[in-house]
């Protein structure tokens, strides 16, 4: 997992209710099992008006001004239903660093937060300012200072400790566990002869 400090860049409004994981990355892309490539099928059916992948001009995504945002502003219950993984892969794909809803689907909070994105729950009323926001007004995401700093002012989030702690240092779950490497042959070599080989 690549460190997460801070993250500066512009953001996009896409402030629908209930995005679940289904609409992030449809299931007829489930079975790819390489994490790249997956942004290409990121909110497949609003983008595309056909198989062929022909852009929906109206769809936010595909607007020109909106190209190479890299922080999702969205509503409440921001990935819901299956706890498929590859919707934090197209995310992650698509380029997407950070996403400021008002809830998370519990697991698919967790599973952006296992591929490198930082969600943040943050009030209506920010979301609403944020979605305010022009295209090419960036904001910057502090994650030591758990600060986001925008035009109208600074808005502090939470986030439990652990997962600051694998962010700010790009650890995933393996990496924690090497983090013990010395005890764990410490351990090995103290074991037992009975329990070795």
């Amino acid at each position: 997992m690549h460190q997460f400090t801070t993250w500066t860049g512009t953001t996009v409004p896409l402030m629908n209710d209930n995005i679940d994981t289904d609409q992030l990355l449809p299931k007829q892309f489930l079975k790819l099992i390489d994490k790249k490539g997956f942004g290409k099928y990121l909110l497949y059916a609003w983008r595309y008006l056909d198989d062929n992948y022909t852009d929906n001009p109206d769809f936010i995504l595909n607007q020109p001004e909106y190209q190479g945002a890299s922080i999702l502003i969205s509503g409440d219950n921001f990935g819901a239903g299956s706890s498929r993984e590859h919707a934090a892969w197209a995310l992650a794909d698509y380029g997407f660093k950070v996403i400021i809803a008002g809830s998370f689907g519990d697991i698919h909070y967790n599973n952006d937060l296992n591929n490198g994105i930082l969600p943040i729950i943050q009030p209506k009323e920010v979301r609403d300012q944020l979605a305010q926001l022009g295209p090419d007004q960036e904001i910057t995401v502090d994650l030591a200072d758990q600060l986001i700093r925008t035009p109208f002012g600074e808005c502090p989030f939470d986030i439990e400790q652990d997962w600051k702690h694998k962010l700010l240092n790009g650890l995933d779950d393996i990496g924690i566990t090497l983090q013990y490497q010395d005890l764990i042959a410490e351990y090995e070599d103290n074991r037992p002869s009975y329990w070795q080989n």
